[in-house]
């Protein structure tokens, strides 16, 4: 059977770009070795979501009292949590079948290797192997956690992200390796729980990518909510056993860290192991990711790749978003596909980040003129009202026209609101355009406008 596209890995990436094709009228095939929706939907985005709201919600209740509410004995059931996150996947993933199959999408679950002349060959969990042909291929098996050298991961004491949403009971400590947004949510996940929490981070700040001071207020945050934050800390040495681990650090700390539980959150590393086949030689850059063109191709013709295989930034909007670039310029006549410039990055503890564009540490060394607006969560009457004062709105402001350079947000529904922001930037809209939208009253969004108002010193409510 010959197929217009076989989309290798159902991710974000994978099952949008095959959706999106079916609708263009191709016969598409999509190969997934473990289950539709790939690490996002299983493993990643979606099931920690699930596991962050409990873990909200169980805050909430211990501080019922500050909303003039009783509540008695709060307690929580630990694989509990974990069995909702669990049964939140189960339900997305079934989902994505459904959409599989009202869409004439093909789904065929196994490992996947493409041949130099082209064709893949799915091997299945018992061992059989079917082999089929495409007009095109995608590549999009998106990235594995990346490990540190000489640790071995046992899914006991030294566990990765994957192993972490799983746990059979809750660690009384643990140690955290890379303080991005996954090491980042999971220290709010645990530390909520009770867990004694020590997140170490080599670079000078945790959410190394993210504004200086919105780092610097989620780091405040987190001290006093009792988790033990090192930054630019190596790892030297890390033991484990039966007792748990013993991570020996350097840098500004020098000490040994003993926890039950090790979890590894430094990075990711491609997932391409056993898709090439001999002889298909598709290149790679320095680090593994595979290399493609403006139009998603890779170095074979007729082979292309989108999301988290081509590397950064790893976000699972970013590969939906290239999937359909990438299957649009196959199959749209007169597409031209366009890389992602301009992309919210959110990271879900509590209080949330979400930002796009430029950092002001990015505008300074890009030599730009700009202002910075900055409004307070504290200011708000909607944050307030909500018992969420905590955070800020940020807004870098290009001059002399006011184009928004960049935006950055810590507090409640960070993620929510970020949105306004991106789509300005999307449309070139300035700070004029932003006052000249109405927002409605009380909402958080009005901090939109307070911050581009702030920018011009004309800021009503501070």
């Amino acid at each position: 059977m010959e197929y217009d596209l076989i989309v290798v890995g159902g991710g974000p990436a994978g099952y949008v770009g095959a959706i999106r094709a079916a609708q263009l009228g191709k016969k598409v095939a999509c190969i997934e070795q473990e289950r539709p929706g790939g690490t996002c939907l299983n493993w990643g985005c979606i099931p920690t979501k699930a596991l962050l709201k409990s873990a909200e919600l169980y805050h909430h209740f211990k501080h019922a009292g500050d909303f003039g509410l009783s509540v008695k004995e709060i307690s929580y059931d630990f694989a509990k949590v974990i069995q909702r996150s669990r049964g939140v996947a189960d339900t997305m993933a079934k989902g994505i079948e459904f959409l599989f199959r009202s869409k004439k999408v093909d789904y065929i679950n196994g490992k996947a290797t493409i041949s130099k002349d082209k064709k893949v060959i799915v091997t299945s969990a018992d061992g059989k192997t079917q082999t089929f042909a495409a007009k095109n291929i995608l590549i999009s098996t998106g990235a594995v956690a990346r490990q540190i050298p000489g640790v071995k991961v046992d899914g006991q004491t030294v566990v990765t992200s994957r192993e972490a949403m799983v746990m059979a009971r809750q660690p009384k400590s643990i140690v955290i390796i890379g303080a991005g947004a996954i090491g980042v949510e999971f220290a709010y996940f645990f530390n909520s729980f009770g867990t004694k929490v020590t997140l170490v981070e080599m670079l000078p700040q945790v959410l190394p990518v993210e504004d200086h001071e919105v780092s610097e207020l989620l780091a405040r945050n987190f001290t006093k909510s009792g988790i033990e934050i090192l930054t630019e800390t190596k790892v030297d040495k890390v033991e484990s056993g039966k007792g748990g681990v013993k991570v020996t650090v350097s840098g500004k700390t020098g000490k040994i860290l003993e926890a039950e539980v090790l979890l590894v959150a430094i990075g990711l590393q491609p997932n391409l192991e056993g898709l090439l086949g001999e002889g298909l030689k598709i290149e790679l850059d320095p680090k593994g990711w595979v290399k493609t063109d403006g139009n998603y191709q890779t170095t074979v013709a007729g082979i292309y790749a989108a999301g988290d295989i081509i590397g950064p930034p790893w976000l699972a909007h970013v590969a939906s978003h290239e999937a359909i670039e990438a299957v649009e310029g196959i199959f749209v006549k007169g597409k031209k596909p366009h890389k992602v410039n301009v992309f919210p990055g959110c990271t879900y503890c509590q209080p949330q980040v979400a930002s796009v564009g430029l950092t002001e540490k990015k505008a300074v060394e890009q030599k730009l003129k700009f202002k910075v607006g900055k409004f307070p969560y504290r200011a708000s009457g909607r944050a307030v009202a909500a018992g969420e004062p905590e955070g800020f709105v940020k807004l870098i402001i290009g001059e002399p026209h006011g184009e928004i350079l960049g935006a950055h947000i810590i507090g409640s529904e960070a993620t929510e609101l970020i949105g306004e922001l991106g789509l300005a930037m999307t449309l070139e809209a300035t700070t004029d355009e932003i006052l000249s939208t109405i927002h409605a009253h009380p909402t958080l969004t009005e901090m939109v406008a307070e911050a581009a108002l702030a920018a011009k010193g004309q800021a009503i409510h501070i």
